[in-house]
């Protein structure tokens, strides 16, 4: 296997018949709190199918470019829990999954289901680190922003935003952080894992949201791949908190809008929830 943690592996199988026995081995030592059952586990992971013949890729996040997020539980094949268990951010292991670690059953589902898992399927898996919750934690101080209303219910809930207001929206950037996280700040270049529900100035409209979509996503901050606002009311934020932002049209979509739902010169109203903030390759 070749390739640095945190780059795109690429691996040379044995000649021979594929593995029908599963083993796990770390490839990189990482540092840092080791991983434990029960944590939700940051990773970029690179997925091959150990035929024996093409060895084929079957997909990576290095190529969909974002992170996957990985529950560690009993519904994982025991070897990957046991490669997980005790991994450090910044590692690396692989874990081959062959047919002995199904049951009977399993098989003969995944077949009536057109899957094959006869075949050793091989995981290379990077860790990034381990997502402490899945919302912003604490104790909410009142926005000031008028027009708006956000409820804040605590634990791993949704926040609530309204934007329904007859109030004229701010020509400025406006960014008010409503629960502080205790987290690093937010350096430009680094990729936040967020949660995020974004609506229009005065309509109420639901443009997007990662809590309707059901997990967190990833985004590299501070260099135009998102929308200037983001860009530039991020940057700073320590990693926990929950942040109120209110973007003008020539720092969100502009004149032309985005889509059906955003109209050319929509302000547009985010609150965010900054879970992590990881240093990547872009």
């Amino acid at each position: 296997m070749t390739g640095a943690a945190n780059a795109k592996p690429t691996v040379k199988f044995p000649a021979g018949a594929p593995a029908k026995t599963s083993s796990s081995k770390v490839v990189t030592e990482g540092q840092g709190a080791p991983v434990k059952m029960g944590d939700t586990v940051v990773t970029n992971m690179t997925l091959y199918t150990w035929d024996g013949k093409s060895n084929a890729p079957g997909g990576s996040t290095y190529d969909a470019g974002s992170p996957e997020l990985v529950p560690l539980s009993a519904q994982l094949p025991k070897v990957i829990q046991e490669a997980f268990v005790g991994s450090k951010p910044g590692g690396r292991f692989y874990a081959i999954v062959a047919p002995d670690s199904y049951s009977k059953k399993d098989l003969d589902q995944a077949k009536a289901q057109g899957a094959d898992l006869s075949m050793a399927q091989v995981f290379v898996v990077d860790v990034i680190g381990t997502a402490k919750s899945m919302a912003a934690q604490g104790a909410a101080v009142k926005h000031k922003l008028k027009g708006v209303d956000l409820e804040n219910p605590g634990g791993d809930k949704a926040p609530k935003l309204t934007t329904k207001t007859k109030e004229k929206a701010p020509k400025e950037l406006v960014a008010e952080t409503v629960i502080k996280g205790d987290g690093p700040a937010v350096k430009s270049g680094e990729t936040i894992m967020v949660q995020y529900t974004g609506k229009i100035w005065g309509s109420d409209t639901e443009f997007d949201s990662s809590w309707t979509r059901g997990k967190p996503v990833f985004f590299q901050i501070g260099t135009g791949k998102v929308i200037k606002g983001w860009d530039q009311a991020l940057v700073g934020v320590p990693v926990g908190s929950r942040v109120l932002l209110s973007i003008p049209p020539d720092l969100g979509y502009g004149k032309n809008g985005q889509g059906d739902k955003i109209k050319g010169d929509s302000t547009l109203v985010f609150a965010v929830d900054v879970l992590g903030a990881y240093n990547l390759p872009a």
